[in-house]
């Protein structure tokens, strides 16, 4: 018995600990700007309409999948575009995000 709680209180404490270490996978080729929702799955990033794409998706500072009616207004977020040039995925930065250089950029 004694051995099971053991287990079970290690599994407690490592698997919330290995999630709090995961690191989120942002694309180099990602694009970085400022977003506003306008209506529907209107958006604007840097004074452009755009429109988002039918599968897109929309993460959180805390990594939580969001619809863009949440997207706080002015966040500074990076996106990637589909092959039609509507916004595919979108990441809204957090302060360290934010103040790391785009890898992209020389």
């Amino acid at each position: 018995m004694r051995s099971k709680l053991l287990a079970l209180l290690i599994c407690f404490i490592v698997i919330p600990a290995t999630a709090l270490g995961q690191v989120r996978q942002i694309p180099d080729a990602a694009k970085r700007g400022n977003i506003v929702h306008i209506q529907e799955t209107i958006v604007e990033i840097d004074g452009e309409r755009m429109r988002l794409s039918a599968g897109a998706r929309i993460r959180s500072r805390d990594n939580l999948l969001i619809v863009p009616m949440s997207l706080p207004p002015g966040a500074l977020v990076k996106y990637t575009l589909d092959n039609s040039g509507q916004i595919h995925r979108v990441w809204v930065l957090t302060a360290a995000e934010a103040a790391a250089p785009d890898k992209n950029q020389r």
